[in-house]
C-alpha cells in the first residue's frame, strides 16, 4: 500500500507540473526584447555584432538601446546600428535617451533649447528604426512647480515624437515613489502628462522596491503601461520577490505591447543570465509550448 501510495502522490506531482500556466494572450515571444544595458560588460569585451547574435540567438525578438550619444548608437550612425540589428533576425524597439533640465531652465519654463536638441534626437531615433523614445532617469524636484514644468516639457517632447511617428515614455526607479511636497512624485506626472502624448514604462522592480504595487497602478492607471521592464534583483526570478506571476495576471489592464527585460546585476556571465531570464519568462507566460519534467 506504501508502494502505490508513493506512485500515486509522484504522479499527482507530474500531473501537475503539466498543468498548462495562465496564458497573456497579448503577450508572446514576438513581444519580448532585451535592454541593452544589461549587456555593457560583454560589450566592453566583445564587438557589437558578436554579442548581438548572441542575442538573437537566445530568442528574443528585439532590442532596446541604451547608448545613444554624438547622434551613434553603440558607435554605429543610426544606419548602421539598425542594419546590424536587423542582420540577425532582431528588430529595433526601443532606445532609453534623456535631456535634462538646467536649473534656468526649470526657473524659466523656457526648454526651446532643449527641445531644439530632441530635433536631432528624434531624427536619429528613426533612422535607428526606433518606434518608442523612453526617458530613463529624471531626479526628484524640489517642489511641485518643477515637477509640473518637467510633465509639461515631457508633454512637448511627446508632441514632436508623435509628429514624426515616435511614442515618448519615461521609465521609473524607485525614487519616483517619494513625495513632493507631499504628493507621489510618479502619480503626479501619470496624471499630470497627456495619455496621447506620454506613456509609462513601468520597471517592476523598482515599483516594488518603492514599496509600491505595479497591479495596483496597473488598476489606477489602465491602459498608460506601453512598455514593462521587467526586471528582479539579478536575473528573472532570483530573488522571489517580485510578483510576476500576478502582474502577468493583469497586464491586460496596464495597456502593455511589449514586455522589456533588463539584468542589471549577474549570478552568472552577462550572456548567461539574459538566456536565463528569458527562459524564465517563456515558462512563466506559458510559451514554450512543452511540458518541463
Amino acid at each position: 500500500m506504501k508502494k502505490i501510495s508513493l506512485l500515486c502522490t509522484a504522479a499527482l506531482l507530474l500531473l501537475a507540473s503539466c498543468t498548462p500556466k495562465a496564458t497573456t494572450p497579448q503577450i508572446s515571444k514576438e513581444n519580448i526584447s532585451l535592454q541593452l544595458y544589461s549587456l555593457r560588460d560583454d560589450f566592453s569585451r566583445s564587438s557589437f555584432d558578436t554579442i548581438i547574435s548572441k542575442v538573437a540567438q537566445i530568442g528574443y525578438a528585439s532590442v532596446e538601446a541604451a547608448s545613444y550619444g554624438d547622434r551613434k548608437f553603440y558607435g554605429k550612425t543610426p544606419q548602421e546600428f539598425k542594419a546590424a540589428v536587423e542582420k540577425t533576425g532582431l528588430t529595433v524597439l526601443s532606445s532609453h535617451t534623456a535631456r535634462g533640465l538646467s536649473d534656468e531652465e526649470l526657473s524659466t519654463k523656457d526648454f526651446s533649447q532643449a527641445l531644439a536638441w530632441w530635433d536631432q534626437a528624434v531624427e536619429d531615433h528613426l533612422a535607428a528604426g526606433m518606434k518608442y523614445i523612453v526617458a530613463p532617469w529624471m531626479n526628484v524636484p524640489n517642489t511641485l512647480a518643477d515637477l509640473q514644468t518637467y510633465c509639461e516639457y515631457y508633454n512637448a517632447i511627446g508632441k514632436k515624437c508623435r509628429e514624426k511617428g515616435l511614442a515618448f515614455g519615461y521609465h521609473n526607479h524607485a525614487h519616483e515613489f517619494t513625495e513632493v511636497e507631499g504628493v507621489t512624485m510618479y502619480d503626479y506626472m501619470i496624471e499630470h502628462t497627456n495619455p496621447e502624448l506620454v506613456f509609462f514604462q513601468m520597471d517592476v522592480y523598482w515599483t516594488v522596491i518603492g514599496r509600491k504595487s505595479p497591479v495596483d497602478y496597473f488598476n489606477k492607471y489602465p491602459g498608460r503601461f506601453t512598455l514593462l521592464h521587467i526586471k528582479d534583483h539579478k536575473e528573472l526570478g532570483q530573488s522571489g520577490m517580485v510578483g510576476f506571476d500576478a502582474i502577468f495576471r493583469n497586464i491586460s489592464a496596464a495597456g502593455t505591447a511589449h514586455i522589456v527585460v533588463e539584468v542589471e546585476q549577474y549570478n552568472y556571465s552577462p550572456v548567461e543570465s539574459v538566456k536565463i531570464s528569458y527562459d524564465y519568462l517563456v515558462d512563466i507566460l506559458n510559451l514554450g509550448g512543452k511540458c518541463k519534467h
